[in-house]
């Protein structure tokens, strides 16, 4: 089995040349981009496993690159920024990014999260396919269907409604949620599950499943199957 393929893409060669380094040393394939029209072309032509992407990019941004992404693709992508603000954080989850560092940040704790992200990507034997009313969960497939029609939603899309579904009708709080499905490692906003939640009610439309996703006023959010 061939080792992932991950695409770095910053404007900052020294910042590139350290990724590569470091994920390399773990025996990651690595390419390279060092603008948004450039990444946008390889990622048309490549099947990468993951996307190290920068905002502030000449050309194109790493929004625009992430917003076009998700257009066709569940690759994960991690967003490498020096833009701090939890409003950035915020857009980039809304455009689908999976996971947010920044800069100056350290290269083990990169290669940490690139580790964890494609771990919970690998399929898992063990694990239980759901079945509700009008709502089908495939783990090993990572398949999604509503009313029969396959859905398409990023990897911590799936990985939170897949979590809440196989732990039904109980209620977590939005820093468990954090520590369950983001990882002890993680250090965003409780608006990062916010938006990820309501990202899946849109992406679940008006089906019967949007409505088994239950927020708990006051305390977090519940999967209930409603009779």
């Amino acid at each position: 089995m061939m080792e992932p393929k991950i695409l770095v893409v910053d404007d900052e060669k020294k910042i590139v040349d350290l990724v590569r380094l470091y994920l390399e040393k773990e025996g990651f394939r690595v390419d390279e981009a060092f603008d948004g029209q450039t990444a946008l072309k390889k990622i048309e032509e490549n099947d990468y496993n993951l996307l190290i992407l920068d905002l502030m990019l000449p050309e194109v941004d790493g929004w625009t690159i992430c917003r076009n992404v998700r257009k066709n693709s569940d690759v994960p992508i991690i967003m490498l920024t020096a833009r701090g603000e939890e409003f950035d954080k915020i857009l980039g989850f809304e455009l689908g990014a999976d996971d947010y560092i920044v800069k100056p940040f350290s290269p083990r704790e990169l290669v940490a999260r690139v580790k964890a992200l494609l771990r919970r990507l690998s399929p898992k034997e063990d694990k239980d396919v759901l079945d509700f009313p009008g709502l089908y969960i495939d783990p090993s497939s990572r398949l999604v269907k509503v009313d029969e029609r396959e859905v398409t939603l990023t990897p911590k899309e799936f990985d939170l409604l897949y979590f809440l579904a196989k732990n039904k009708d109980k209620v977590f709080t939005r820093e468990k949620l954090l520590e369950e499905v983001w990882g002890y490692d993680f250090y965003g906003s409780l608006r990062t599950v916010d938006t990820h939640i309501k990202q899946l009610r849109e992406k679940l439309g008006r089906s019967k499943a949007a409505s088994y996703i239950v927020t708990v006023w006051g305390v977090g959010y519940k999967f209930e199957v409603v009779k």
